[in-house]
């Protein structure tokens, strides 16, 4: 398929709300290059065919399909007619849901597609349009809602290590570290001396319970940061240093590989957006 960067991409974001990241978005032709996120992301299909390769196959989401692409899964994007597609996506942090199902691991839906009408009603209310917002808890709802959805749709088939809560609240408190800290260069033999616990230990307990890797997830709070910084108008160079990475190229890499788009065509489709 033909890799230009059409003019006509588009990608909305929903004003913040308290747990959940939504956008929708359209793409003519390649949308996005393989990446993996550190959160559930949970989608449908509104136009047109979603094509991604997930898991070793070629899925194809077609309108009204659910995509539910399980935390650290590589997978990329593009349309698979030549009419382009439109979709609606929810990004949740899995311990959100872990934490409403009281620990149980990560429900996990084989492939990345489902057509189950009960998973369909459960994402209803979280994939409302973007501009639409939320009470907060009108939101709570509809994620404890979506979680116990997902569990039982899933049949909790995937399983990752179990963790005691005593493990997780170190997690925790390594997580909130490096919220404060992400611009920095940690380390886990850092982190292991504030937490009193061996670094290969912490590092799976993390894992556990956040769904990726220390390091994927400060990956991820800089990519925030930078987008944020973006969207006010710094040069991409000022970009990369204040939000921790080394520089300008290290930032595009990160952000491809990551989000599967490079800093200026997400700029590009953003502005676009919220023409």
């Amino acid at each position: 398929m033909d890799r230009q960067k059409p003019p006509n991409d588009w990608i909305k974001i929903a004003p913040p709300s308290g747990k959940i990241e939504r956008i929708e978005a359209y793409f003519s032709g390649h949308g996005y290059e393989p990446h993996r996120h550190d959160t559930y992301a949970i989608g449908r299909t509104l136009s047109g065919v979603q094509s991604f390769n997930y898991r070793g196959s070629k899925r194809h989401s077609l309108p009204g399909n659910i995509m539910v692409l399980h935390p650290d899964e590589i997978h990329d994007g593009e349309a698979g007619t030549l009419d382009g597609f439109q979709y609606r996506m929810i990004y949740l942090e899995p311990a959100l849901i872990q934490k409403i199902l009281g620990g149980r691991p990560l429900p996990f839906i084989v492939g990345g597609i489902t057509t189950d009408p009960r998973l369909f009603a459960a994402t209803e209310p979280l994939l409302t349009a973007v501009e639409n917002s939320f009470e907060i808890l009108e939101e709570e709802d509809a994620l404890y809602d979506f979680a116990q959805t997902l569990a039982t749709v899933g049949g909790q088939n995937f399983h990752r290590r179990t963790f005691d809560y005593k493990a997780a609240e170190i997690a925790r408190q390594y997580r909130q570290y490096i919220d404060s800290a992400f611009s920095q260069n940690i380390t886990l033999d850092e982190l292991s001396l504030i937490s009193g616990r061996d670094r290969w230990s912490l590092s799976r307990d993390f894992r556990a319970l956040f769904g990726t890797s220390p390091y994927r997830y400060v990956t991820m709070r800089r990519l925030e940061y930078s987008r944020r910084l973006m969207g006010m108008g710094l040069s991409l160079s000022n970009v990369a240093v204040e939000s921790g990475f080394s520089d300008q190229s290290h930032m595009t890499r990160q952000f491809i590989k990551t989000l599967g788009i490079s800093p200026g065509r997400w700029l590009k489709i953003i502005n676009k957006g919220s023409a």
